[in-house]
């Protein structure tokens, strides 16, 4: 059933990102920064999903990008910076909240203590390469989307931000990879494919309905 989930996911972050839109440019920034967020925290659980075992949280980091594009799309560049800005200082506050959380001495009468440190406590290394990583990407994103909409400009929106979305995931997955996992598994080029053709299958799935919405929106009738 990992597989049928997995789709159920896709739409659902598609769905509420194209509702963030109709609520305005606030509700994007939340919708983006919630999803960076949300990223982070569940890397930690793995799947397995025709076969490989993957995590479940890759569908987040791209709809956070695409909420960006979103962004870049109906309220211009200098909007879409912004929302880098604040998706990045809430993903660090997130990182110091959770760090302090931890330090508070359960009571002998908690249970959830240890779930919550098992979550709360990755590696300093692997914490620094998400952040940095995702921050770079998504300047880079930005960047590319305006690339591909001067270079195609009668492109539809699905059109550039599936082009954007593969090149910077492809990036995010080589720059990830070398920073948090180098010298920690046995055959970095493996994880990279791996990593990168579920996100490449993630965007390709994510094509066909951000266009369905695309349509939709253009023509609410």
């Amino acid at each position: 059933m990992n597989e049928l989930y997995f789709l159920s996911q896709i739409l659902c972050i598609i769905l509420f990102s194209y509702g963030a839109l109709r609520l305005g440019k606030g509700a994007l920034f939340t919708a983006i920064t919630m999803q960076a967020v949300l990223a982070n925290l569940f890397v930690l659980k793995q799947m397995s999903f025709f076969g490989f075992e993957v995590t479940c949280s890759d569908a987040f980091a791209i709809g956070s990008i695409l909420g960006l594009n979103l962004l870049r799309e109906h309220f211009g560049a200098d909007s879409a910076k912004k929302g880098i800005s604040i998706c990045f200082f809430f993903m660090v506050f997130f990182a110091v909240m959770s760090q302090l959380h931890l330090l508070f001495t359960p009571s002998v009468h908690d249970t959830a203590h240890a779930a919550y440190a098992r979550l709360l406590t990755p590696a300093p290394r692997l914490l620094f390469a998400s952040l940095l990583s995702f921050y770079l990407v998504q300047h880079l994103d930005i960047r590319l989307f305006g690339l591909i909409s001067n270079l195609l400009p009668r492109s539809k929106f699905p059109t550039r931000s599936t082009l954007s979305l593969v090149i910077s995931q492809l990036a995010d997955t080589i720059l990830f990879s070398f920073l948090g996992l180098y010298g920690m598994v046995a055959r970095m080029s493996h994880i990279i494919l791996i990593s990168f053709c579920l996100k490449a299958l993630i965007i390709l799935l994510m094509g066909p309905i951000s266009s369905l919405f695309y349509k939709l929106e253009k023509n609410p009738s």
